[in-house]
């Protein structure tokens, strides 16, 4: 019998500013809670000092003022909420970009996208297996913009957001690790995730990524007329994933040819080539008949137990799979789990 736990639903309106604000003072404890965690691993694993870190963060902030100052002005909200300087809610924000460069990486995800004649009634269901540091805070929050636009979202230690919005749109990521060498002073990830996801048509999202999101990312979107498109990232680079037989399944290793030489996964998560083939599979076993209901099962695979699909954190690993999230964007709905997929009942929330 698998366990039952609901995320509670923290509801945000309003102007940028008092988005952020009424978020991050309903999770200070969270928000303080990661930023001290995130400082300390980045400070007890390179011999590095906060103001260092610090120096390096507010290199980023004019890049997201010129790209989205509303962004900006909720972030801005997001620190006096939480009682916490801009840099530091920019720490959470810069996680991915800070963990590669300070060679923490550990947040390795399988995803996938599936529509038309591969699902049981055509429609698009988008979703991911999300893993990352054990202990990360997860939150569901539920936002309603002044003109009227609705997100929910599943986030992550207060910054990286899983979301499905009114207009009936879906996105999840996986991680991509190209060459340390390639990297360069991007926006970071979790900055252009907000303005893709305020677009209220596929493309106008995919366009944001496609100018801004360059970096180490694998995006997947969906939408309400059962389009899904996903798009793979370098810091100088992009390419566009068309689906397969109205399928799409990555994880964290390119699939574009140019950009797979020095690409550095196996390093982190050589099972990325097996988890993707895997979901792959395992989608295609029941094509035609894909629901819901199938895509939990698939989410809870225990292939390449510890390291599959569903992954668990043993033999002294620090990252496992911390929640599970399905949405169908035609549907308004997305169903997550509190833990594992193996371990805990997908619960149901609505826009």
């Amino acid at each position: 019998m698998k366990k039952k736990k609901r995320f509670d639903v923290i509801e945000c309106g309003g102007a940028a500013f008092d988005i952020g604000r009424q978020y991050a003072a309903a999770r200070r404890d969270s928000f303080i809670t990661s930023i001290d965690s995130m400082f300390g691993e980045y400070i007890q694993a390179n011999q590095t000092g906060k103001e260092e870190i610090v120096a390096t963060l507010r290199k980023y902030i004019p890049l997201v003022e010129s790209f989205d100052p509303y962004l900006l002005d909720m972030l801005k909200g997001q620190a006096d909420g939480a009682g916490v300087s801009l840099e530091e809610i920019f720490l959470l924000r810069c996680n991915f970009e800070l963990s590669f460069y300070y060679q923490r990486m550990k947040t390795f995800c399988t995803s996938f996208a599936v529509t038309g004649k591969a699902t049981k009634d055509g429609k698009a269901i988008i979703g991911q297996n999300f893993d990352a540091t054990v202990g990360r805070t997860i939150d569901l929050v539920k936002v309603t913009h002044a003109d009227g636009l609705r997100q929910l979202s599943l986030v992550f230690w207060g910054a990286c957001e899983l979301t499905l919005n009114s207009a009936g749109l879906g996105m999840v990521l996986n991680v991509v690790v190209s060459p340390v060498e390639e990297q360069l002073l991007t926006l970071p990830a979790c900055c252009v995730i907000p303005r893709a996801m305020r677009q209220k048509r596929i493309g106008d999202a995919l366009g944001i990524f496609c100018a801004g999101g360059r970096s180490m990312m694998y995006y997947c979107l969906a939408g309400k007329d059962g389009d899904i498109i996903g798009i793979e990232t370098k810091p100088d680079d992009f390419n566009v994933i068309q689906p397969e037989n109205d399928i799409l399944a990555h994880a964290n290793h390119y699939n574009t040819d140019r950009f797979k030489k020095g690409e550095l996964v196996y390093m982190g998560a050589p099972s990325s080539f097996v988890r993707e083939p895997r979901m792959r599979r395992l989608i295609e076993k029941d094509y035609g008949n894909i629901t819901v209901e199938r895509m939990m099962e698939i989410m809870a695979d225990h292939n390449h137990y510890p390291k599959g699909i569903c992954n668990h954190a043993l033999e002294g690993s620090t990252a496992e799979t911390l929640a599970s999230v399905i949405m169908v964007p035609e549907d308004s709905v997305m169903y997550a789990t509190w833990g594992h997929p193996c371990e805990y009942e997908y619960e149901e929330y609505r826009l």
